[in-house]
Formats: C-alpha cells, structure tokens, sequence
C-alpha cells in the first residue's frame, strides 16, 4: 500500500535519490544539492509517494499562485513502482492541494510524452522556455 503525504520539508538527499531511480535525474541538478535545496524550499506543493517500509518512491514538486496556474515542475517515480497509478494520483492530489480550479501545466520528459495523454492530460502545442544561463 502507498501512503501519499504533503511533505513541504523533504530532506534533499531523498528526493536526489528518487530522482535518480525515476530516471528524471537525467534533467536535474542532482549534482548541485544547494540548487536541489532551493527547488524544494521554494515549492508551493511538494507531494510524496512512500511504500510501507518508509521509501520514497514517488515526488510530485509544484509551484502555484493558488488562482490561476498551477506549474507541476517534477513529477519522479521510481522505475520499480511505475505503472501501478502511483504518478496519476500524484497529479489529481497536486493540483487538488494547489486548487482544481487552476491550469495545471507541465513539460514532458521525452520518455513520457506518451503517458500524458493516456491519463487524461490535453497536449498544448504553444509552450515556450528560455533555457538556463550556464553559471549564472
């Protein structure tokens, strides 16, 4: 059985190893902890996933104004707990913490860009970014 917490104090070393069993650690700096300290501090929902022995096995990260959008930066489950609904409930509990009333948006790791439609999610053609500025 899953239990699925708001856990706005997430020790950085935990969620750095649930990004690495997700895979997602590809496109994080997992490398760089005070970055990782400062995306958890920083977030307005941070959602975990925990099997029974206590291990995290799933994060939800979002940041939300609360009213209007709703922006789920990480979505990491680990590759042994996948496809056992674990990242859907972790997104209807997202943004029901952040308020359904929001837009609730995401960008797809490209492994995933399948998975979004399959689980309801509606793809927007018109997402822009700007990337990072290397040691800014």
């Amino acid at each position: 059985m899953i239990r699925y917490e708001n856990e706005p104090d997430l020790p950085s070393a935990e969620f750095i190893d649930c990004l690495i069993r997700s895979t997602l650690a590809q496109r994080r700096p997992v490398n760089d902890p005070k970055r990782i300290e400062g995306m958890l501090r920083h977030a307005d929902v941070v959602l975990t996933a925990r099997n029974p022995t206590g291990l995290l096995v799933g994060v939800a990260r979002a940041i939300s104004d609360f009213h209007y959008c709703t922006y789920l930066s990480d979505l990491a489950v680990d590759a042994q707990f996948q496809r056992q609904g674990i990242g859907k409930e972790l997104i209807a509990r997202t943004h029901r913490a952040a308020g359904s009333h929001t837009t609730l948006i995401l960008l797809s790791a490209p492994k995933a860009q399948t998975y979004y439609p399959h689980i309801g999610l509606i793809q927007h053609l018109s997402a822009w970014t700007i990337p990072p500025t290397p040691n800014a």
